[in-house]
């Protein structure tokens, strides 16, 4: 897989990236004379990455915070007009930035992308569509409907199905929340809103996304809104808790709004049981949302795909193309299974889609979204699912599937690291353990120092989280694993520099 963003050499000051002499910055990009304004400064960009990221010599910048802000408000604020802005400040950038294509940085949902899908958000961004008329973006609006059909029937939508691009997983799950509000409480809500008495309820796991309880607050019903549910041993949401949880809502009167069911926890990767969430929200009359925007991509492999068995009986589902589909960000998908239930998104305005153009033939994806102005975010998306087929990604899929599990089975051969549980997608869940009798706050303290130490050293970026479970403290440390270009020895050196700083911040008492 071709990815952006190479590590090279130590930090030895900026240096200017050598290239042809720069256009007149008012070239435009688009037009005939587009492809001749760019070429010499993507030489430039090209060069400048590559000398930033021979700097950076790992997968994030050594130093402090505060090193780094002063060296990026000293170049910011160079004195002068500087014709070698792009390359001064493009260096500046690939030094100081997280290199998800580093195999020891592993802390986030944060993918290295293919090199045909940056190549192809270039496209866009030269042409610059915007998605809210037909006039401003013709093919992009045709190719958008066309992807969107796609991923529905990936998904197991039946024709009819519909969605839009989004900027990923809280503003899908925003929108599933909007439409399961507008259509379960249809008839109740007056003009001045709820009547009193009405309390629509969210029934959403522990181990939710917090934009579940954010959406609830947007739309006016509050986060009090939100019934956290209790998880199985697994992280998972108890299907018998949801089914206590709705049967006291409905006793006390309240109204069962929606149940979210998440495939793919950002900690753990742990995905709800759907069939039960699915049943019940039916039996409730409640809005079922799936929010798959981590384990939507285990829909490309053949062999994770069953994890999400039961969520085409979902009303809506959020996908995220920027986690395990290496697009650039954003590359978020909204679903509804009926366009129907998209009326109250609906808006005409005369500007952008008059009745009697969309009655002349020319389609408008103004009421399919919450914005306006809109990047026409399928492309890149469209260009890599024809270059790679369902299949190609679903191999890069299994490919940091099997890098997960194999980590997994190297942090229980150390006996200074503990793992949580078996990997479920591509995290690796586990903490450090300190030498000799320590208590949970000393092994909390020890454990969130160790991937600082990492950060201030440059030497790997390691995520970190809280989680219920026995033994030392609830802090633990994780790796999420979206290069598919990483080997199981990287992963294990990775695994060893956690030891390491492990035993570094036990010797400074665990303070940083």
């Amino acid at each position: 897989m071709n990815t952006v963003g190479p590590a090279g050499a130590p930090d030895r000051g900026l240096r200017r990236a050598s290239a042809e002499p720069a256009p007149a910055p008012a070239a435009l990009s688009g037009g005939a004379d587009g492809p001749r304004a760019l070429r010499p400064l993507l030489d430039t960009v090209l060069a400048a990455l590559e000398a930033g990221a021979a700097r950076r010599a790992g997968p994030v910048p050594a130093g402090t915070p505060e090193r780094l802000a002063r060296l990026v408000d000293a170049e910011f604020r160079r004195p002068g007009a500087d014709g070698d802005a792009l390359a001064r400040l493009t260096e500046l950038l690939a030094h100081g930035s997280a290199d998800p294509a580093d195999p020891a940085c592993a802390a986030h949902l944060h993918c290295p992308p293919l090199a045909v899908a940056v190549a192809a958000d270039l496209a866009v961004s030269a042409l610059n569509p915007s998605q809210d008329s037909w006039d401003q973006a013709p093919a992009a609006t045709a190719l958008e409907t066309v992807l969107i059909a796609e991923l529905a029937a990936l998904v197991g939508f039946p024709q009819g199905a519909t969605g839009v691009l989004t900027s990923g997983g809280t503003e899908s799950n925003l929108m599933g929340l909007m439409l399961a509000r507008d259509q379960i409480l249809d008839g109740i809500v007056e003009v001045d809103g709820l009547p009193a008495g009405v309390r629509p309820l969210i029934f959403a796991s522990q181990a939710a996304h917090f934009s579940v309880q954010r959406a609830a607050a947007l739309l006016g019903l509050g986060e009090r809104a939100v019934v956290p549910v209790p998880v199985d041993a697994g992280l998972r949401m108890d299907p018998a808790a949801l089914a206590l949880a709705m049967a006291e809502a409905v006793w006390q009167g309240a109204t069962p709004l929606a149940v979210v069911a998440t495939a793919g926890t950002t900690d753990t990767g742990a995905v709800d049981p759907l069939h039960p969430a699915a049943d019940l929200a039916a039996r409730y009359g409640a809005w079922l949302h799936v929010d798959a925007a981590y384990g939507g991509g285990a829909l490309l492999s053949d062999r994770l795909a069953p994890l999400l068995d039961g969520v085409s009986r979902a009303d809506s589902v959020s996908l995220d193309w920027h986690k395990l589909g290496w697009q650039p960000a954003a590359a978020g998908v909204f679903l509804a299974r009926r366009a129907e239930t998209y009326v109250s998104l609906l808006r005409r305005a005369a500007y952008l889609n008059p009745a009697d153009d969309e009655e002349a033939g020319y389609p408008s994806l103004l009421g399919l979204s919450l914005r306006t102005t809109r990047r026409a975010d399928a492309f890149k998306l469209a260009v890599t699912l024809r270059t790679l087929g369902r299949a190609g990604l679903g191999r890069l899929v299994d490919a940091c599937h099997e890098l997960a599990l194999a980590t997994a089975e190297a942090v229980r051969a150390e006996p200074a690291l503990e793992l949580l549980c078996p990997p479920v997608l591509t995290t690796v869940v586990f903490r450090y353990l300190p030498a000799g009798a320590a208590d949970p706050a000393e092994a909390d303290r020890i454990n969130a120092e160790v991937r600082r130490v990492l950060l201030r050293e440059g030497r790997a970026v390691v995520g970190r989280t809280e989680l219920p479970g026995g033994g030392l403290g609830r802090v633990r440390l994780k790796l999420t694993l979206l290069n598919p270009n990483t080997r199981p020895e990287q992963a294990g050196e990775l695994l060893r520099a956690v030891v390491r700083a492990g035993r570094e911040a036990e010797r400074t008492g665990g303070g940083g």
